[in-house]
């Protein structure tokens, strides 16, 4: 009677282990959950019937009770082998997530484990691969910064010193020493600017302007300098854009940018069109060139803060490299979008869009 109770309880534990092994395999926590509860029911119900066939047949409590016992301890070690391979991976997400918070930027999370778990894992490889992206941007912006700041103080330091020095008389200086005070001002403004930006604190005080008129007074600022270059530059705005929602001084400053940009890289006997059409209940500024285009590294790194195209460009020859990143988060503040593409004809287009109906001020 013995040897019965004991192989029943070995084939209810036995029957436990496998079941668990078998929800393993289910691709979800969902499922296997579901799984642990069925087994959880069918496991002590089982021996339950076991036990009832071992009472009618043997009359024996001993034998009922082991019966029962090894039912319940197979449904135990089940659900504890099940719980262990479900928060295995749990527990591996939580120690990279420690190491992240240690310091290791370039640690990942294992995609191993149940759907669900997989899931949480690629999100957080997502997260951490931001936040090495922005601490990588931070220490660029305090390289960058550092190396543009330098130049003009170093400039300063050195008039200042042969002033003091009585090499120079200060008359001779203080032309040189406005342009280097000047130059200081206007990348302290530039980063003023994007700090608010990416605090999300910069606010526009959207009002009903006419675009046309913008526009045609972005051109008329820099046609002298078109003109010196030999370049043919021109504004084609459509008649059905007149009064557009915006900022007025901050899509100006976002115009100026890209029309310098583009007169910057278009060649003598070229030509720059400022085009402007509505599209989809919104309106498209674009600045067309006639000159080489884009790169590929051009194309997907010309927003980037301190990027230059060119690695011989100082900010005297092209500026710091914020004022595309700083056209980006301007026209984002509008709700629009902006993109660099190569136009069919030759050349590069920068456009943006701006909103034709009414935006609450942000």
């Amino acid at each position: 009677m013995i040897e019965v109770a004991v192989i029943l309880g070995l084939a209810t534990l036995a029957a436990g282990v496998v079941s668990a092994v078998i929800l393993r395999l289910l691709p979800s926590v969902r499922l296997q959950i579901a799984g642990l509860a069925l087994l959880a029911v069918i496991l002590p119900l089982t021996a339950v019937l076991a036990s009832g066939w071992v009472m009618f047949h043997m009359h024996d409590d001993v034998k009922i009770l082991s019966v029962s016992a090894a039912a319940a301890l197979s449904a135990v070690v089940g659900a504890f082998l099940l719980g262990g391979w479900i928060l295995r991976p749990l527990e591996g997400l939580r120690g990279t997530s420690a190491r992240l918070a240690g310091g290791e930027l370039n640690v990942r999370a294992a995609l191993d484990g149940p759907r669900e778990v997989a899931d949480v894992g690629r999100s957080f490889n997502e997260m951490a691969a931001s936040i090495e992206e922005l601490f990588d941007a931070r220490r660029q912006l305090v390289a960058w910064a550092s190396h543009d700041l330098r130049t003009p103080l170093a400039s300063l330091r050195a008039m200042l010193e042969a002033v003091e020095d009585g090499l120079a008389e200060p008359e001779e200086y203080l032309p040189a020493i406005g342009e280097q005070v000047q130059t200081l001002s206007l990348l302290v403004d530039d980063l003023f600017e994007l700090a608010r930006i990416d605090a999300g604190v910069l606010k526009l005080e959207l009002r009903q302007a006419s675009l046309h008129t913008l526009v045609e007074s972005c051109v008329r600022a820099l046609m002298a300098e078109a003109r010196a270059r030999n370049i043919q530059l021109e504004a084609r705005v459509d008649p059905a854009v007149s009064q557009v929602w915006m900022a007025p001084e901050k899509v100006e400053r976002v115009l100026l940018n890209l029309l310098t940009n583009a007169l910057r890289h278009t060649p003598s006997d070229g030509a720059v069109a400022v085009v402007v059409a509505p599209r989809n209940g919104q309106v498209v500024v674009a600045v067309d060139d006639s000159g080489q285009g884009l790169t590929a590294i051009a194309a997907r790194r010309m927003f980037e803060r301190f990027w230059r195209g060119d690695d011989s460009r100082t900010r005297a020859t092209g500026g710091a490299g914020l004022g595309l990143a700083i056209a980006q988060g301007l026209v984002e503040a509008h709700g629009g979008k902006i993109w660099a593409e190569n136009r069919a004809a030759g050349g590069a287009r920068i456009a943006f869009t701006l909103p034709l109906g009414r935006r609450e001020s942000r």
